[in-house]
């Protein structure tokens, strides 16, 4: 693993130092785009709009359209935006990570201590394990202010990037089902439904299985074979009524 982050998390005036590792990954088939007549590669090229000429990655600035010209930043000003956050991750307050809906979530890194700071390291993923809480803080990757959440997992601390309140869309156009009447009994229903189909949740159980079948298929044209296309069969309830859906539901699980 590459480091892409070096600083420290702030936990109150101890002060500890650490990488960043991403701790996530892509299951989707690296598939690369090629132009049919030959299948050389597609490449793209960053070009200047008024000349049409390329553009070499270090002569490339970035600039935010005020009134009716760019305003170019360079990373001071970058800097200057959040000093204090450019390389701490200040741990603001704690709270209970089911508090948090999945919503806000973008993606994990996981927390490596640095030598020097492996003591602290270890009692702030021992109090977050026993104190059952989260802490919520603030860094700058990349020049981007991020929100956080920092969480143990098993013996690491993780690092969870969550989206500000402003990033999350309005709903109010949305069509809502707030003034629907469901009755008791179909509500009960629902609840039983849900009680025959709940488990401990296990992540291992589930697979890309769009990526696996993909491959097979990919495996199959080049040995020259046409790979067999699986037919969707829809389920189909034998009743339009809510309740007899969710009746014959429950009876299918049981006989399953």
């Amino acid at each position: 693993m590459r480091a892409i982050w070096n600083g420290s998390i702030g936990f109150g005036l101890v002060n500890i130092p650490i990488k960043l590792y991403s701790g996530v990954q892509n299951s989707n088939l690296d598939l690369d785009m090629l132009d049919e007549r030959d299948h050389a590669n597609i490449k793209y090229q960053r070009i200047n709009e008024n000349t049409r000429k390329e553009v070499p990655y270090d002569k490339i600035v970035k600039g935010y359209f005020l009134k009716d010209r760019y305003i170019i930043l360079d990373d001071h000003d970058f800097e200057e935006a959040a000093p204090e956050k450019s390389k701490t991750i200040e741990l603001e307050n704690f709270v209970d990570i089911h508090e948090i809906n999945p919503i806000y979530y973008e993606t994990s890194y996981y927390a490596s201590p640095e030598k020097q700071g492996v003591k602290a390291y270890a009692l702030l993923l021992k109090a977050l394990i026993k104190s059952k809480k989260a802490a919520i803080g603030r860094f700058v990757l990349r020049t981007t202010e991020n929100l956080c959440v920092i969480h143990p997992l098993d013996d690491l601390i993780v690092i969870s990037k969550i989206r500000f309140q402003e990033e999350i869309r309005k709903r109010d156009d949305l069509k809502k089902a707030d003034d629907v009447k469901v009755s008791k009994k179909e509500l009960d229903m629902g609840l039983a439904l849900i009680k025959q189909y709940s488990s401990d949740f296990d992540i291992t159980g589930f697979k890309d299985e769009y990526s696996k079948e993909l491959l097979r298929i990919i495996k199959a044209k080049a040995k020259g074979k046409q790979a067999t296309v699986k037919k969707l069969k829809p389920k189909k309830a034998k009743s339009d009524d809510l309740y007899d859906q969710l009746m014959e539901s429950l009876n299918s699980k049981k006989g399953a």
